[in-house]
């Protein structure tokens, strides 16, 4: 298993919750860790990547090249870069 950190790395427009660049959140599985505001439609678009990103899976699956996702706001557009961090 893996722990997630994932940070706004750029905002095209406006973030309707109000995130800035450079804001985190964690995922632990089931849990999320955040300070601030995490943007409902966002979220929705992220989770079923995140689901899949938590966890061990195969060195040659496709999951394992994703390290980027956006909002699926197409004018107001955030995108979060994500890193996997071993859970020990």
């Amino acid at each position: 298993m893996y722990r997630l950190e994932i940070e706004v790395e750029s905002i095209k427009g406006y973030c309707s919750a109000g995130l800035s660049k450079g804001d985190t959140f964690i995922v632990e599985d089931p849990v999320i860790l955040s300070d601030g505001p995490i943007c409902i439609y966002a979220l929705g678009a992220l989770m079923p990547y995140l689901t899949a990103l938590y966890r061990n899976t195969d060195r040659d699956d496709w999951i394992n090249q994703v390290d980027r996702l956006q909002c699926p706001d197409a004018e107001n557009v955030v995108t979060f870069v994500i890193k996997r961090v071993i859970k020990e």
